[in-house]
């Protein structure tokens, strides 16, 4: 029953989409780095539904910091963030207490807590959840952003509407920080917003790809074998509901290819070495190369539909018909950017402060 990730600066998540509260504890952030409250609404902004292409509940996400931070600096104590839960309808999930909804975790949170799990909007399974995370991960960005590090991430795909890749890294990163919309080609997203309705109108849902880059990150993080780099951020990743694959690079694409393209070929530059390409994704053997860090994660379409779905009532042991109840979006995938950005700086503080110590995410 673990919810903590992280060895030198790690992260707790707690609390149930229809509980009282949900929160997070930071741990191991060095004493110093100024924390922005203003940041922390932006970024919760931008995981908030909004318009039609969203869930009708709309939380206020009113935040409290309510340990870890005296005159707008950390500490070096845990910090502690809770957010109230305001917005809640639960009795529309008191009439399919025992019906599996296809897509998520009712029948396998049946399995591991024996019933005893709050079960209503999915509990502390909920994507709610990552309200909380984003209110963390807006912390170790900031702590992050003094040390030269930018990170970025925007809708590579929804359904089959494709977005522009990433140009000039700097740029697009700037562009997207604060973006409503995620993507860097604004005229796409109309296409997307109608394609979302489009599923919406007809009961459905639907999925996409999101597309990371890290810049500043130097060479040398993380280890050979179990602690890899990419190890870290996948298991981060893979940690958000919904998502249903990580990959560095365009490993997929390119795999088909012989070695000779999809190998990285060194050149000096500045002084430094830097590679022509960028395949592996700013990391060789498990450590970071100096290169940005490129990842791509696949989200799955919602999971809750309006349309019926063959389920299980799987207290009686019954075949059973399922009609979602309840508010739900007909797509994520615009909410989960600034999780992805979130839970990446969390994982990317971890691995600065084991290799140059904690006080290294200090301001100076």
């Amino acid at each position: 029953m673990k919810n903590t990730m992280g060895q030198s600066v790690s992260l707790t998540l707690f609390g149930e989409s229809h509980g009282p509260y949900i929160g997070a504890v930071l741990d191991g952030l060095a004493p110093g780095i100024s924390v922005d409250e203003d940041r922390i609404r932006l970024q919760l902004s931008l995981r908030r539904p909004r318009g039609s292409y969203s869930t009708a509940r709309v939380e206020k996400d009113s935040f409290s910091i309510v340990s870890g931070v005296f005159e707008g600096k950390t500490t070096g104590t845990p910090l502690t963030i809770l957010i109230p839960n305001q917005n809640i309808e639960s009795r529309d999930y008191a009439e399919t207490r025992a019906l599996a909804r296809p897509g998520h975790a009712d029948y396998t949170a049946y399995c591991k807590y024996h019933g005893f799990e709050d079960h209503r909007g999915g509990g502390h399974f909920s994507g709610r959840i990552t309200a909380a995370l984003v209110a963390a991960g807006s912390v170790c960005l900031q702590a992050l952003e003094m040390k030269g590090v930018r990170l970025g991430t925007h809708i590579a795909s929804c359904g089959s509407v494709q977005d522009r890749s990433f140009g000039d890294i700097q740029t697009d990163i700037d562009l997207l920080s604060g973006s409503r919309e995620g993507v860097l080609d604004p005229s796409i997203w109309t296409e997307m917003e109608e394609a979302i309705n489009n599923a919406r109108r007809e009961g459905d849902s639907l999925g996409g790809v999101l597309e990371t880059m890290i810049t500043g990150i130097p060479a040398g993080l993380g280890e050979p074998w179990f602690d890899t780099v990419e190890g870290l951020l996948a298991h981060g990743i893979f940690s958000i509901p919904g998502i249903k694959g990580v990959q560095f690079g365009p490993a997929f694409e390119l795999v088909k290819e012989r070695g000779s393209v999809y190998n990285d070929s060194f050149r000096m530059e500045g002084g430094a070495p830097i590679t022509e390409t960028n395949h592996n994704g700013g990391i060789n053997g498990g450590i970071t190369n100096g290169m940005p860090i490129h990842i791509l994660t696949a989200v799955k379409p919602t999971p809750s539909i309006s349309q019926p779905q063959q389920t299980v009532d799987f207290i009686r042991g019954e075949e059973a018909v399922l009609f979602v109840k309840g508010r739900h979006d007909p797509a994520i995938i615009h909410r989960v950017r600034v999780v992805v950005d979130s839970i990446c700086a969390l994982v990317l503080c971890d691995l600065l402060a084991q290799r140059f110590g904690t006080d290294f995410l200090r301001a100076t």
